[in-house]
């Protein structure tokens, strides 16, 4: 009797790869989320800090320095935006990710089962096929003996 199919097996372990692959680049989904995160603090500090001083000193400071200030405060404003953009699109494609861990889960689970009802079916095979010949083995011997 010939082997079980091996093809099973084989694509058992590239779903199993293709799960690997998913979660390092969930991981690193992660790692960017981090630092974005850690980016929109610091942005969302700066904004504040500047705010806070143009508040305190509007007295103080020309009319040229108080726009620069605004200005910077406007551009911390845009990057800030950009930043919750980039968290966004980082969000969604984590997202994306998990549905295709799962999905890339389903195909693993599926050639498993396939490889072990194959090799079910073999073992069920060989089985039967030992049978077979322990049964003829007997035949023959109760043949020797009635002769």
């Amino acid at each position: 009797m010939e082997a079980p199919r091996s093809c099973w097996a084989a694509l058992e372990d590239k779903a199993q790869r293709r799960i690997n692959e998913l979660q390092t680049a969930i991981a690193q989904a992660g790692q960017l989320l981090e630092t974005l995160d850690a980016s929109r603090t610091r942005l969302l500090t700066l904004y504040h800090e500047y705010r806070d001083q143009l508040q305190s000193r509007t007295e103080q400071l020309g009319m040229q320095e108080a726009m620069n200030q605004r200005q910077f405060m406007s551009q911390l404003q845009t990057l800030h935006n950009r930043v919750e953009a980039d968290i966004e699109r980082t969000l969604a494609h984590q997202t994306a990710l998990q549905a295709s861990v799962r999905e890339a889960d389903t195909e693993r689970l599926k050639m498993k089962t396939l490889r072990e009802n194959a090799q079910a079916l073999h073992n069920k095979e060989v089985a039967r096929q030992e049978q077979h010949a322990m049964d003829a083995l007997g035949v023959q011997q109760y043949n020797r003996k009635a002769a």
